[in-house]
């Protein structure tokens, strides 16, 4: 498979120059760490996990733009198979990068089916919890103009990109039920243990509000 991945992942960051914070060119970075730990612990292919990493949220911006309207995964999976023309890569191989990009969404409606999928997904999410993904959850809440919290509303009763999509909701209805739908046994180990901080923290964070510590 020829590619260039120094050209793949500076097209991967030029599309990032308008993003927002929380989804921006450093998470990618981590995701992509993350891809090549739990990729090479599951034996998967790591050549077309570099590319798929890389490529995975340049659709961001026109999700976040569209207030959810639009889905960055099936839009990035777009935008990387018009940019992947350029490339000789095998047809299984690029279909099975394409296919990581557009089924890596926690809320999508592609299931993840290669093993490479399953690595991305993983790597996504571990993103998405533990500190990182505390610190992320609030900088998105302040990203929309969202409450630091409300103890007033149910998270359930509420919607995204509003005044209503704190930190805490985004616990409540997301991070909260990562660990549960990992895909790799490494990625279950990583998550078990990035879920427990969070639990911690935020059962401190409630506790905090209410002025009880």
């Amino acid at each position: 498979m020829k590619t260039d991945i120094d050209h793949i992942k500076a097209f991967a960051k030029k599309c990032f120059s308008n993003s927002n914070g929380s989804h921006n060119w450093e998470h990618t970075c981590r995701v992509y760490n993350l891809c090549m730990h739990i990729g090479e612990k599951e034996r998967s292919d790591l050549e077309v996990l570099k590319i798929a990493a890389y490529l995975h949220d340049i659709g961001r911006s026109r999700q976040d733009k569209s207030k959810g309207t639009i889905c960055h995964a099936e839009k990035g999976a777009e935008m990387a198979k018009s940019f992947l023309d350029e490339y000789e890569i095998p047809e299984d191989k690029g279909k099975n990068i394409i296919h990581c990009i557009r089924s890596h969404r926690f809320r999508g409606n592609v299931r993840p089916e290669t093993l490479e999928a399953k690595v991305l997904f993983d790597a996504d999410k571990l993103d998405a919890i533990g500190a990182i993904g505390i610190a992320r959850a609030f900088q998105f809440a302040g990203e929309v103009g969202a409450k630091f919290h409300n103890p007033h509303v149910q998270p359930e009763h509420t919607e995204p990109y509003t005044k209503e999509d704190t930190g805490y909701r985004e616990f409540r209805l997301k991070l909260s039920k990562i660990k549960d739908r990992m895909l790799t046994d490494e990625g279950r180990r990583m998550a078990k243990e990035r879920h427990a901080f969070m639990e911690t923290f935020f059962e401190r964070f409630l506790q905090e509000h209410e002025g009880n510590k």
